[in-house]
């Protein structure tokens, strides 16, 4: 017998119990209950918990658009190391290798308490072909989409063939270039610097972008001819909903967001791992806008021990954690695997909303026996390996042909419902005094433990307290939770239900 037979509600009338109950006569039930519980021992957490907590919304308001600074240069010159400088903290993913940032990725900086736009970028250079033209490609929109450029160059290497292109590329801009001479990491190498002026861009700023030296000065020099507001970029929306992107890499997260935003916004190639920084996207999908963050692919353990991928899967689990939905992307033409579920629990354990969206659908449409064969096994491992989140909303698209991609915005605003769901105390009550009635936990050693009284302790996601008088089987917890989901739906959301067991005081 499974470990939840025994907990397997029959036919009842719970759900039209509770609709029909009087909201007064619920409230009066909960207050009756919440009064019996001075007979037990509570400790300052406990009252404070029975206290309940103020519940704001979210709104969206607009706010003036923030000036941009472009960071760009050829591959491996510092351009990440003079992000993380300026930011004060290692966000940028660094590393000696070229060629680590491919997307242009946006972080919010702030110097002499102005606030302003920093954008890193992939390294530019001349004929390139494959990935690292569609990485030059995003460093060329940097440029358009800016109000100033740090045009970065590695000093003790001097200025080179390829950095002479950008430099025609930045003045056909027409936009105020700062000239970085990175790597002088003392008063001796500042020569090295000066022969920089052979670029006709200036005077350049010698700077250590490791070592921090010459970036305070630089930065002071920046805001003397940045703009207070941009004059390129859009007025900043502020509250739409967040929504993270994952999944193992090559599953077509980066195509998914570039289809959302409507254009080429991130590096999209056959490589697998092509995103290494979080990358996020202000689009409108369904009359809404939504903040979409597409994260690196997390890849097996074993390959997470050096590199820019470690470094990009921590930042993956931080953009889940700023997240409010997360939609787990799974190929449908290769097996459901191991990654995928630990993605997927990844999710439970953030305590997001969840939406799946099994991505290249086109290709399971056609007629062949190939498809068809896939089509079956699909729904076989759906069955197998996501029973444990059969709640989350299912959505079938193709992020590279757009299809169906119109059903993922009813799925994330039904996700998102349920995660800020709460049900009143009263309500609540009600709920677990029909079903204890109908369905009482069995003995356990002689001894039943009781359901002294239930409250939701928080949103985002629903999180229920019980007060009981002993250990509740963790089938009967999950007997629980499955009849929320059966009545008050919390389609989307993961439900935590947690136990606080108390025992009677003892009569002096």
């Amino acid at each position: 017998m499974a470990a939840d037979e025994e907990y397997t509600a029959g036919p009842d009338d719970l759900e039209a119990t509770l609709a029909d109950m009087d909201d007064e006569l619920a409230d009066q039930r909960a207050t009756a209950l919440r009064a019996s519980l001075q007979d037990y021992d509570l400790d300052d957490e406990d009252a404070a918990l029975l206290d309940g907590a103020v519940v704001g919304e979210d709104g969206i308001e607009y706010l003036p658009a923030l000036p941009v600074v472009a960071i760009v240069g050829r591959p491996n010159v510092g351009k990440s190391a003079l992000v993380n400088r300026i930011l004060g903290r290692r966000e940028a993913v660094v590393e000696d290798t070229p060629g680590v940032t491919r997307d242009r990725v946006t972080y919010k900086a702030e110097w002499l308490d102005r606030r302003f736009s920093l954008v890193d970028t992939g390294g530019w250079e001349p004929d390139a072909r494959g990935i690292d033209a569609s990485v030059a490609a995003q460093a060329e929109v940097a440029i358009d989409l800016s109000d100033v450029v740090l045009f970065v160059v590695d000093a003790m290497v001097g200025a080179t063939s390829t950095d002479e292109h950008v430099v025609k590329l930045l003045r056909k801009s027409g936009k105020p270039v700062f000239l970085v001479a990175n790597k002088i990491d003392d008063a001796r190498q500042e020569p090295e610097a000066a022969a920089l002026w052979n670029l006709g861009l200036g005077q350049p700023h010698p700077v250590s972008a490791i070592h921090g030296r010459g970036v305070a000065d630089l930065l002071d020099e920046i805001m003397k001819v940045l703009p207070t507001v941009s004059a390129v970029a859009s007025a900043e929306i502020g509250g739409p909903r967040r929504v993270a992107i994952l999944g193992r890499p090559n599953v077509g997260k980066s195509s998914l967001l570039n289809k959302a935003a409507g254009e080429e916004r991130v590096v999209v190639n056959e490589l697998a791992g092509t995103t290494r920084d979080p990358v996020d996207e202000i689009v409108e999908l369904g009359g809404k806008m939504w903040r979409l963050v597409d994260t690196a692919g997390i890849r097996r353990r074993v390959h997470l021990s050096q590199g820019a991928d470690f470094y990009a899967s921590l930042r993956t689990s931080a953009a889940l954690e700023k997240a409010e939905v997360a939609v787990v992307v799974i190929d449908v033409t290769q097996p459901i695997s191991v990654q995928d579920l630990n993605i997927i629990d990844l999710v439970l354990e953030s305590g997001r909303a969840l939406v799946i969206a099994y991505n290249k659908w086109d290709r399971l449409n056609d007629d062949d026996m190939d498809a068809q064969d896939r089509r079956r096994f699909l729904e076989r491992e759906i069955e197998r390996d996501l029973a444990h989140v059969a709640w989350a909303p299912r959505v079938n698209i193709s992020a590279k042909t757009g299809r169906h991609l119109d059903k993922l915005v009813p799925a994330l605003e039904t996700a998102l419902m349920s995660w800020d769901q709460r049900i009143p105390t009263g309500k609540f009550n009600a709920f677990l005094s029909e079903l204890v009635a109908e369905h009482p936990h069995p003995l356990r050693g002689g001894k039943q433990p009781r359901i002294l009284f239930g409250t939701q302790a928080a949103s985002r996601p629903p999180t229920f307290v019980l007060f009981t008088t002993g250990f509740l089987d963790p089938g009967y917890r999950r007997f629980i939770q499955r009849r929320l989901r059966e009545i008050y739906g919390f389609e989307g959301s993961p439900i935590v239900l947690n136990m606080r067991i108390r025992e009677r005081r003892q009569r002096s």
